[in-house]
């Protein structure tokens, strides 16, 4: 159920004319039959499985609380919790890519034979909701948030639909609250963020990331070796754009659906190509990952406490892993990799610029520069983690080294194609960055904000992509 659909938005209607209604308790039970619904529509063979790791988690926490200064019983269960889910996210996600690695090692070594080859559907949202289960009985046994008493509110924290298959990553000490207490009413205040939320969202969605997709994948599909570096390069922002409205777009209409049922969902973007550094790319791009990276990955390594080295080690590990995390291949690894290398060498080369007293100049035309300069090392791992290979990915390297910047007709249409949907994007990006909110327009005169719905709608009626694309994170 794409939130791009007409089936969507008749499901969401519906669930939102019952839930009106429903009084609290009755509310929250709806909507874990709503969730599952929703959830199940996908491949009701799945539901077993989320039904599954809720069940352990909300056990293993009771049992963490309870036991309160057994370290040792309160240690056992959370090995249960972190072993179900990272045991449940290793088989459906990454046994069939080590299995067909490990066949590949032993042929390489000359021995004969393999392993039966597993090929497993990878269930939708897996990613996501492991890690907000995961995140939960670590915090609770951390005594960071309270275990759920009622089984039913912690399913619904779990399988929450709007959120479910696309985050953010949620924290229980964040979400949990709002599923146990009563929630607002639906005023007009909140009426208005969340149109806001889901306009944008598929704004995003419907107009930019599904057409800067046909640019992208045309351009992916091509054998590298005959591209031209202006292609390579064409195709390389087409797809940083597609990624961002896509899951950009995803997580705003969740934002807004989940404001109209009375939920306040973190931001998960905050304007991430005018970052100036790796880091502020990171805390501006799905926070909600970067931010449980750091906390239960990071800092549990030792994080900047290590020392220099270990600082780096552990930036890198973090990376690493991150990237592995994104998908079930050795290009999410690289593309990992060079993230953790870049943060490295950034930290390491403003740590000796500061031993010597040196401090950059700042200003606008510099703090442009840095945004440049940031934006192309970004799009650099993007082209790892789009590429089907690492040596589609190297190719491609290559064809903007040496490939030629020959400008054709294909490149001008491509460019124009680009600049009709971008640039109105982009100066209201820099319009919200400058004011420093991410929603100023529904703080705007309603008069700018008609003329913006009106714009929206007339771009997705008449500009949304012919082809409709899945949501990109479905992979992931």
């Amino acid at each position: 159920m794409l939130f791009n659909s007409y089936t969507f938005w008749i499901f969401f209607g519906l669930v939102a004319l019952i839930y009106r209604f429903l009084d609290h308790r009755w509310r929250n039970r709806f909507l874990v039959v709503a969730s599952y619904v929703f959830y199940g529509y996908w491949d009701w063979r799945f539901l077993g499985l989320i039904a599954f790791s809720t069940l352990v988690d909300f056990i293993a926490a009771q049992q963490i609380a309870d036991a309160k200064g057994a370290n040792r019983t309160r240690k056992a269960w959370l090995m249960v919790s972190v072993s179900v889910n990272l045991g449940l996210l290793g088989v459906f996600k990454y046994l069939g890519f080590f299995v067909t690695e490990f066949n590949l090692l032993l042929a390489d070594i000359g021995i004969s034979g393999s392993i039966p080859g597993i090929n497993l559907i990878l269930p939708v949202g897996i990613s996501f909701y492991t890690f907000q289960t995961l995140s939960y009985t670590i915090d609770v046994y951390r005594n960071q948030t309270r275990p759920a008493r009622d089984f039913l509110d912690f399913a619904l924290y779990v399988s929450f639909f709007p959120q479910l298959v696309a985050g953010p990553i949620e924290r229980s000490s964040h979400l949990l609250p709002q599923v146990v207490n009563p929630r607002k009413p639906l005023d007009e205040e909140r009426f208005r963020t969340g149109l806001y939320q889901v306009l944008r969202g598929l704004f995003f969605k419907v107009v930019i990331a599904d057409n800067m997709a046909l640019i992208a994948n045309h351009v992916f599909a091509q054998p590298a070796g005959e591209l031209s570096a202006w292609q390579v390069l064409l195709g390389v922002y087409a797809f940083a754009f597609q990624i961002y409205g896509d899951f950009s777009g995803y997580t705003s209409i969740a934002q807004g659906t989940a404001k109209w049922l009375g939920f306040d969902l973190m931001d998960n973007f905050r304007h991430p190509y005018f970052a100036k550094s790796p880091q502020e790319f990171w805390q501006r791009w799905h926070i909600s990952l970067s931010t449980w990276l750091r906390d239960y990955l990071y800092i549990p390594l030792g994080g900047n406490r290590s020392g220099s080295i270990g600082t780096y080690r552990n930036l890198i590990l973090t990376m690493l892993l991150g990237g592995l995390w994104h998908g079930a291949a050795w290009t999410f690894v690289i593309w990992g990799g060079i993230h953790g290398a870049w943060l490295t060498i950034h930290r390491l080369i403003g740590s000796g610029l500061h031993a010597r007293g040196y401090h950059p100049r700042g200003g606008k035309i510099w703090g442009f520069l840095k945004i440049l300069a940031t934006f192309h090392l970004v799009c650099l791992c993007w082209l790892f983690f789009r590429a089907d290979s690492a040596s589609q990915a190297i190719t491609m390297l290559g064809r903007l080294a040496n490939g030629g910047w020959h400008w054709g007709g294909l490149e001008t249409g491509i460019v124009m194609l680009m600049t009709l949907y971008l640039a109105p994007m982009l100066a209201y990006e820099w319009w919200c960055e400058r004011k420093g909110d991410l929603l100023a327009l529904t703080r705007s005169h309603w008069g700018w904000r008609a003329a913006a719905y009106l714009y929206i709608l007339w771009m997705i009626l008449f500009f949304g992509s012919p082809v409709r694309q899945e949501f990109i994170y479905f992979r992931f």
